[in-house]
């Protein structure tokens, strides 16, 4: 079983592909979960920035929004790219734009997520579009502020616009929450300025981030793998949620869970029962699970491997309508107000109208009644294509 307390990304973000900051050096991140939206009073944009405070910023330091862009393929490397080989991304037939971006794991609280340093003014139009819009929130992270994901403040219990002490025991610091904000990137939890990135020590210009909406994403990785150095890596940002054709899906063979696996999963989830929601939790030693550690910790009882997060445990089979959920089948809820249509939340479905779930902070795994606001459907899963999601 991988440590509970590294987060083994299924994406790029990852413990073979990103530098890892040095170990006297803690970075304000944290991991994502959602919850059921009874449980997130904010409704507006405006709920999710803190005051600018005292940054002396001109009304000019951020650049406005100009044309959104969607990102389609996330690139990292341990080093900085070169130049020349960044240039080479720009001129590929079909490339739309390229952003380039600090990217690394970093550590807070004894947990390992992902952190990217941006230029506010660029990097915001390859975010989603409550985020990107924001003048506020970009404000304050060239002001030296951290945006963290919306589930981890709701989740995480990290209150906005808290001084959050930020480093080791032989040098601290502070970094204040500027914004809850997700960027749609899975994986991706935190969002400083380049600046604060060099502050911190974490690599410069690893990353890039891609957009390139009239080229299949499959050749375009691999034309870029014929560009990058060698321990680079390149992903699908937001792959598509497999549908089965014509609402019928195939017999099981490796594709659909057995019926046996299926009652093995829902025995291992009913053994969590009570065990406390624990935000980034995937085990025992760390006192509890959140919603997604939970459904991976009771599918690989019956051998079938989970990526971490929700978003990605959503492509791990067929999105089917709820009305067609079978026991062992997993719902899915996108609950964010500031990533639309981000899958955040997921749950284990036991029939009759009934989940097991680990619901938000303060609570506990427990059974609930479904309920279908913001659902978005029941994944069937299908292992073979978990096991390649999961990396």
């Amino acid at each position: 079983m991988r440590r509970p307390d590294r987060r083994v990304l299924p994406t790029i973000i990852g413990v073979s592909v990103l530098t890892t900051l040095a170990a006297n050096t803690a970075v304000l991140v944290a991991h994502r979960q959602g919850d059921d939206p009874q449980a997130t009073p904010q409704t507006s944009q405006q709920r999710f920035v803190a005051a600018s405070g005292s940054y002396q910023l001109s009304p000019t330091a951020i650049a406005p929004l100009g044309k959104r862009l969607t990102p389609h393929v996330l690139v990292a490397a341990p080093g900085s790219l070169p130049p020349a080989v960044i240039e080479k991304v720009r001129k590929v037939k079909g490339v739309q734009g390229v952003e380039t971006v600090d990217a690394a794991q970093a550590m807070v609280a004894g947990k390992r997520v992902g952190l990217l340093g941006v230029n506010p003014s660029t990097f915001r139009k390859y975010t989603p579009k409550p985020t990107a819009q924001s003048d506020a929130l970009w404000r304050n992270i060239a002001g030296g502020d951290v945006a963290i994901s919306f589930t981890m403040g709701n989740d995480g219990g990290v209150q906005l616009g808290a001084q959050i002490p930020v480093g080791s025991k032989q040098k601290r610091s502070t970094v204040r929450v500027g914004a809850y904000a997700t960027m749609g990137i899975a994986d991706v939890d935190a969002v400083i300025s380049h600046a604060t990135a060099r502050s911190l020590g974490m690599p410069v210009s690893n990353a890039l981030l891609i957009s390139a909406p009239k080229v299949k994403t499959a050749k375009l990785i691999k034309e870029l793998r014929t560009l990058l150095p060698k321990q680079a890596r390149a992903v699908e940002v937001s792959p598509k949620i497999e549908y089965p054709e014509a609402r019928k899906l195939p017999d099981s063979n490796g594709q659909v869970m057995t019926a046996q696996q299926v009652q093995t999963v829902i025995r291992a989830a009913h053994t969590r029962l009570g065990w406390p929601y624990v935000w980034g939790g995937e085990s025992e030693s760390e006192g509890g699970y959140d919603c997604s550690g939970l459904m991976q910790y009771a599918f690989a009882r019956a051998g079938v491997r989970l990526p971490r997060v929700a978003a990605d445990q959503a492509r791990t089979g067929w999105v089917i309508p709820f009305s067609k959920a079978q026991p062992g089948d997993m719902l899915i809820w996108a609950n964010d107000p500031t990533a639309p249509g981000y899958i955040s939340h997921i749950a284990l479905y036991l029939g009759d109208g009934k989940m097991l779930a680990a619901p938000r902070r303060g609570t506990v795994v427990q059974i609930q009644n479904v309920y279908t606001r913001n659902m978005r459907g029941a994944v069937r899963v299908n292992p073979r294509l978990a096991a390649r999601v999961a990396g």
